[in-house]
């Protein structure tokens, strides 16, 4: 018997069966990325160590990464942060987006070096408007000399996922942060497979299986989140600190179309972490909270008072000049106000009223006629002041949020007037609406202003300065009690100001603003303040509040 058995496996082994069998297979995401990034236009992202040519010591530098994240992408940022050793220099953005998983790999990289991000694009030394960052100008070490700019300026797709790695990560108004779904492509590769079987009871069982060969058989992609997709990215989100909502800012974008970001909603989110102002660029250092004036940094700390509050916020005098400003301002004279009309247009045109100037015991009386004299016609009101008498401010702050006003920050121009008297009486109608310009870049609104501010609805800034000053003890009670009424958070507020005395003020960035409620919206790179309320015979094709409800996005009372 047990020689019957033996000659019967021999013999099975004997019939092996040798065949080839030809399977198609998908082999998993290749990449996930955003449709359409892969056009020969768009090249590889590159890294240039470039150094401000703005200054002749102490020059900041920044890493400009600008094209197409592909899967190499990580390997060369991984290059130039080993280069650099431990400088902690900033990365500048300029892209299309691309691979998703390069976006991780770098965001993480970003964040373990401690390295700030910001959006913008960078111009070398030399180079011609059409080749801004041209081989000519980068030495044989990577380096070259240059600038940066925020307008136009883009981080598209998969790109917003590399900045969040960044400590501090930042975008002007100016700039474009967009999102959409992510495409995930999947590549189908036929695999030929040598297969070895025995024939065990009249049956094939299969012994030894070994790949001979592959070919590409075609691609395949989805817009839909698959479960593992989903978890990574939102892990990713959380372990940069950005919100889920992000998520869904992505997927309510299609892949050939591109979800731009509102600045509140990137501010909310956590995709940036603050706005640049108007004097400030990309590649920028955040300050330290010991920052000097001659440091070349964003978002100062703590900027000198431009309101000395040793005496109480509402007799404080008020000061001569706004620290963020780049030319002399005018003197100081009592709060006007002035019914204005954009003096740029034939028909259509916006109107605004315009306040400047010191507030004093006499403001409310003066903006109440003002009001009186405009009916029910609701038009914003322009804030341009140093501040001054606290129970002013809260008496205008309480007429305006019951007439249900927007305020806003701007320089109100009138024609034909010296820089340093904007208001010339010679421009100022006799009647009816004084024809002007309003721009938000070096307004201010400073002190007590910022009480008058906080009432509007909506209350929307651009690129203005907010400054903020601590009450005294006598006065915390009525000052928090406004702030219950505005829907501000005193405490918060509380928490921004300096620690010691009352002799520093604060200079806040927008973000800072967004993040306390003193502002609910920003206004968009492309408008100026004033647009966003019609005038009384505007038409439907005007911006008319409609188009603001749209673009101008509310905030919570907290920055993500």
């Amino acid at each position: 018997m047990r020689f019957a058995i033996s000659f019967l496996v021999k013999c099975l082994f004997s019939r092996l069966l040798l065949v080839f069998l030809l399977l198609t297979l998908p082999i998993g995401a290749a990449t996930s990325q955003a449709a359409g990034e892969k056009k020969a236009a768009h090249p590889p992202m590159n890294f240039i160590v470039v150094r401000s040519l703005l200054c002749q010591e102490n020059c900041p530098e920044w890493i400009s990464a600008e094209g197409r994240l592909t899967s190499d992408t990580p390997a060369r940022l991984r290059k130039i942060l080993k280069k650099i050793g431990g400088r902690k220099l900033p990365v500048v953005f300029r892209s299309e987006g691309g691979d998703v998983d390069a976006a991780y790999a770098m965001g993480r990289m970003i964040r373990k070096a401690g390295l700030e991000t910001a959006v913008g694009g960078t111009r070398l030394q030399g180079c011609p408007v059409g080749d801004t960052r041209c081989q000519a100008a980068i030495a044989k070490d990577g380096t070259a000399v240059g600038d940066t700019y925020s307008a136009g300026a883009y981080c598209f797709s998969a790109c917003p996922l590399a900045l969040a790695g960044g400590t501090s990560r930042v975008a002007s108004q100016w700039a474009f942060i967009g999102v959409h779904q992510i495409t995930t492509v999947y590549n189908k590769v036929r695999v030929s497979y040598r297969i070895e079987y025995k024939i065990v009871n009249g049956k094939k069982k299969e012994i030894s299986r070994k790949e001979v060969g592959r070919k590409v058989a075609g691609q395949g992609s989805s817009t839909k989140l698959g479960k593992k997709a989903t978890a990574a990215l939102t892990a990713y989100l959380k372990e940069m600190g950005v919100s889920e909502d992000v998520i869904g800012l992505m997927m309510s974008a299609t892949p050939d179309n591109i979800n731009i970001v509102p600045a509140a909603e990137a501010l909310r989110t956590g995709l940036i972490t603050e706005m640049l102002s108007y004097n400030e660029w990309p590649g920028m250092p955040l300050c330290a909270p010991d920052a000097v004036a001659e440091d070349v940094c964003h978002s100062r700390p703590v900027a000198e008072a431009l309101v000395l509050a040793k005496t109480p916020v509402s007799q404080a005098p008020v000061q001569d000049a706004a620290a963020e400003t780049s030319e002399k301002l005018p003197k100081t004279q009592p709060m006007d106000f002035l019914l204005m009309s954009n003096g740029n247009c034939r028909e259509e045109c916006t109107q605004w009223i315009s306040a400047d100037g010191d507030i004093t015991p006499d403001t409310p009386a003066q903006l109440k006629a003002m009001l009186t004299t405009l009916g029910e016609r609701k038009l914003p009101i322009i804030l341009q002041s140093n501040g001054g008498d606290m129970d002013a401010a809260f008496a205008m702050g309480r007429m305006i949020r019951a007439a249900g006003l927007e305020t806003s920050i701007g320089r109100t121009q009138l024609p034909n007037c010296p820089k340093l008297d904007p208001r010339c009486k010679a421009s100022i109608a006799k009647s009816g609406p004084t024809e002007g310009e309003v721009f938000a870049g070096r307004a201010y609104c400073l002190s007590s202003c910022t009480l008058v501010l906080m009432s509007g609805t909506p209350r929307i800034v651009g690129y203005s300065s907010i400054g903020l000053v601590r009450p005294t003890t006598a006065e915390y009670t009525r000052f928090s009690a406004y702030f219950d009424e505005m829907g501000v958070n005193a405490e918060t507020y509380e928490t921004m100001m300096p620690a010691t005395s009352t002799e520093r003020g604060r200079i806040i960035v927008p973000s800072q603003a967004l993040a306390l409620g003193i502002i609910n919206g920003i206004i968009p790179y492309d408008e100026e303040p004033g647009l966003h309320v019609c005038g009384p015979e505007a038409k439907e094709s005007l911006r008319c509040p409609k188009k603001a409800e749209a673009e101008i996005v509310p905030v919570a009372a907290s920055v993500n």
